[in-house]
């Protein structure tokens, strides 16, 4: 009885070895057998030279504007010589009024100032041969007073005549709109017919065509920045332009607590006043690690990189990333500066994927079409 116990439990124990043999060779196979995900070219971590910004957001003004008006009123234009985006030098005539009324009234103050002149001539010689005869008593003191009393009043109702003849001449050279400066007409409202009052905008002129950038820096960034200092904008519709730091506002908005920097900005044919604009103010430049922007994968709100581990299975690794700068990314940590990283691609891989490293970028796509045919 016992012998045959015995016997039973040898045939267990041999059919239970070769089962886990079976198994074992199976396992084998099928790790022998297993196909990488993908083909890849892997990277590390590489030092370069970048620039140490800050970056800021603001509308592109006018550098000054100033709004021409007539002081005159009551008078009718007649002429408008000038457009929006014409270009102007100061003096130019930009507008007219009718002047017939107003060359009336100067000829009548020239008139009154000839007629002032000849009363004073007259009692200027009356004075004088009253003052001449004062010694010999032929007139009394009150006649000769009177004769220099006459002669004071005639200079001052001369000098009142020039001066309405002044303040005709003025109101006829206002008939005329000038440029007070060079620029360009950025607005105007001056027609022709219309009956303008006093103080009336006509036109606005960009002095000089000079364009500013007004950007928004926050308070704590300000003292970084002083005149001179470059600043890159970039503009709606991907144009670029640079411009140099004029000032800094002395004041930081209560609300936003920004504050305003004013960059000049070249004379350009893409940029505009009312623009809004995105820039960076640069302070100089720093070393930096950096990877290939295709290598970083944005997943879930954080940037992560496909690690090659020494099984050439990936290992999905959360990074912290910096500044871009062209085609590159910093990374400020997460990875060792030796690990290999998938270079791109890594979109297509999960964590723990199998894949071949392969040395020729340009035989990926070959590669990857022949391991995913059937």
């Amino acid at each position: 009885m016992y012998l045959g116990i015995t016997i039973a439990v040898i045939a267990s124990a041999a059919a239970l070895a070769c089962v886990q043999a079976v198994s074992s060779e199976s396992d084998a196979v099928a790790e022998s057998t297993a196909q990488p995900s993908l083909s890849v070219n892997v990277t590390t971590l590489e030092p370069q030279t970048l620039p140490t910004t800050i970056a800021a957001n603001g509308d592109i003004a006018a550098w000054q504007e100033i709004i021409i008006g007539t002081e005159i009123g009551g008078l009718r234009l007649v002429d408008v010589k000038v457009d929006v985006g014409d270009e102007v030098t100061e003096g130019q005539v930009l507008a007219v009024y009718n002047d017939t009324t107003v060359r009336a009234e100067l000829a009548r103050s020239r008139a009154a100032v000839a007629e002032a002149e000849a009363t004073l001539a007259e009692a200027n010689a009356n004075a004088q041969r009253a003052r001449s005869l004062k010694t010999t008593g032929s007139l009394s003191e009150q006649q000769i007073q009177q004769y220099e009393t006459a002669e004071l009043t005639a200079r001052a109702r001369l000098g009142v005549a020039q001066a309405q003849n002044e303040a005709q001449a003025l109101r006829l050279a206002q008939t005329q709109i000038v440029a007070p400066d060079d620029g360009l007409i950025t607005s105007r409202t001056a027609t022709v017919g219309a009956v303008t009052g006093p103080d009336q905008e006509l036109f606005r002129l960009m002095r000089h065509g000079r364009l500013e950038w007004r950007a928004e820096v926050a308070a704590s960034e300000l003292n970084k920045l002083q005149p001179g200092q470059i600043a890159r904008l970039t503009l709606p519709g991907g144009g670029e332009l640079e411009g140099r730091v004029r000032t800094i506002a002395p004041l930081v908005d209560v609300s936003t607590r920004n504050g305003t920097v004013y960059v000049d900005l070249p004379a350009s044919d893409v940029a505009r006043a009312g623009m809004f604009a995105r820039g960076e103010f640069e302070l100089g430049t720093r070393r930096a690690m950096t990877l290939p922007q295709s290598a970083v994968l944005l997943r879930d709100g954080f940037s992560y990189v496909m690690r090659l581990g020494p099984d050439s299975r990936v290992v999905q690794t959360k990074v912290t990333t910096g500044q871009r700068v062209g085609e590159r990314i910093e990374i400020a940590g997460g990875i060792e500066a030796s690990a290999q990283v998938v270079a791109s691609g890594g979109a297509f891989l999960g964590d723990g994927d199998l894949v071949r490293v392969v040395e020729d970028p340009s035989s990926w796509d070959a590669m990857n079409r022949a391991e995913e045919a059937p």
